[in-house]
């Protein structure tokens, strides 16, 4: 990269001439405006250059004819396209653990009994994620959306009414995770069953507050820290074959001898009983059966209930292990939320304060280095929420003061500006909330 090539901004909209360099990380872009704006090496491409640092000028081509669909009467006219561009999806610090969840939104929390329901496939980490969501009819399975999530968003999936609730009681959620244009671990292809309880649906307590929705939700959580979440129930059908098995084999004959099918024994001359001991009537071989029988009935109810007991206590568990989980984590946020906001920093943007000797340089040289320092700062406490800093400046250096509030407003979006106390600062200082 040298003086005059045309470049172009990677994460912002624009470009410009390069006029020159501080250090070795910072370039001075010329926009249209005539404005010399700094940035980073990293943030800036080429676009084209010779090696006598003019922009090579395009031949000039003929137009390409119009070319007209008969069916629609469209003209493809490039010209006349949409800008298709968008920007690469942020990444956030502690994202690349894959943490997708569904949730329900009710349209009007206040009216449980009549309102609509929204659900929602979140996308909390920085993967990009195809989904497949389905729900169970009978023996089959009807796919009801699938598409593509970017990192770190949410996406409306169903609207659906309180009678359809039946229809959601059995979901399954297939997920693939990929990043794109950069390395990346893998993550293995999901499959998840959930069993809604519609029950839930009717009562207003099971919705709570929820980092990606203002309004409570009711969120199950499809994988969680890179795990599948798989809950534990008992399907009916498998519980009715084990006991239909068990009963067929109950009524299988019995091929061992019994007393009807032995001959009896001759007395052995020391085996005599006197006359008063009781003799025990010998069972015949269907009461034999009948006995048998009844055990095996016995044995396989006291199995159903307590496999019933089991399946009900494993879900009580997971049930709340999960709410305590989730308790949790909104203590943690409403904490976080919550904490006092940081000291207050002072930053003397005054050009003597900034550099030992300014003898030869020009306005615009001075004037990028005050912007350098300033984005330094807020670049370097972008991230402590509720922090205030005072910019420091000269009550009559408009031009400073009128490039910092145009900066906040292109690349300082969620921060809020505003003068500084009067009392300490006068007109000559801006102080800026980091939100």
């Amino acid at each position: 990269m040298k003086i005059g090539d045309k470049v172009r901004f990677l994460n912002e909209v624009g470009g410009g001439i390069v006029k020159g360099f501080q250090g070795k990380d910072i370039v001075l872009v010329e926009d249209l405006d005539g404005f010399a704006v700094p940035m980073l090496r990293s943030q800036v491409v080429v676009i084209e250059t010779n090696a006598n640092n003019f922009e090579v000028k395009k031949k000039e081509e003929a137009p390409k004819p119009r070319v007209r669909f008969l069916e629609d009467g469209v003209d493809d006219d490039p010209s006349a396209r949409p800008t298709t561009f968008q920007p690469k999806p942020q990444e956030r610090k502690g994202g690349d653990l894959l943490n997708v969840c569904l949730a329900f939104v009710p349209e009007n929390s206040r009216e449980l009994t009549t309102t609509r329901f929204e659900a929602y496939i979140v996308n909390d980490s920085n993967y990009y994620v195809n989904v497949v969501l389905a729900n169970n009819e009978g023996a089959a399975w009807h796919l009801r959306w699938q598409g593509l999530l970017e990192p770190n968003t949410k996406q409306l999936v169903d609207t659906f009414e309180r009678s359809s609730l039946n229809d959601l009681e059995r979901l399954s959620v297939q997920l693939i995770a990929w990043k794109q244009d950069k390395p990346y671990m893998l993550k293995p292809a999901v499959g998840v069953e959930l069993r809604l309880d519609v029950v839930k649906f009717y009562k207003l307590h099971v919705f709570q507050p929820s980092p990606f929705f203002r309004e409570p939700a009711l969120v199950y959580d499809i994988v969680r820290d890179d795990r599948p979440i798989r809950q534990i129930f008992v399907e009916p059908e498998s519980v009715r074959d084990a006991l239909r098995s068990n009963t067929l084999t109950a009524e299988e004959p019995d091929d061992r001898p019994t007393n009807d099918d032995v001959e009896p024994a001759l007395p052995h001359p020391n085996n005599r009983f006197d006359d008063d001991t009781p003799i025990i009537p010998q069972r015949t071989r269907e009461e034999e059966r009948e006995a048998l029988k009844a055990a095996k009935r016995q044995a396989k109810a006291e199995q159903q209930a307590r496999a019933k007991e089991m399946a009900a206590k494993a879900e009580q568990q997971a049930l709340k292990a999960k709410e305590l989980a989730a308790m949790a984590e909104q203590q943690r946020r409403s904490r976080q939320m919550a904490a006092p906001p940081k000291d207050l920093i002072e930053v003397d943007l005054h050009i003597n304060a900034l550099l030992d000797n300014t003898e030869g340089l020009s306005p615009t040289v001075l004037l990028n280095t005050q912007l350098t320092e300033f984005r330094i700062m807020m670049e370097r406490n972008i991230r402590r929420k509720g922090l205030r800093i005072v910019f420091i400046h000269d009550k009559n250096d408009d031009v400073l003061r009128e490039a910092l509030i145009k900066e906040l407003t292109r690349r300082y979006r969620t921060c809020t500006y505003e003068d500084a106390p009067f009392q300490k600062y006068a007109f000559g200082a801006t102080m800026v909330t980091i939100l």
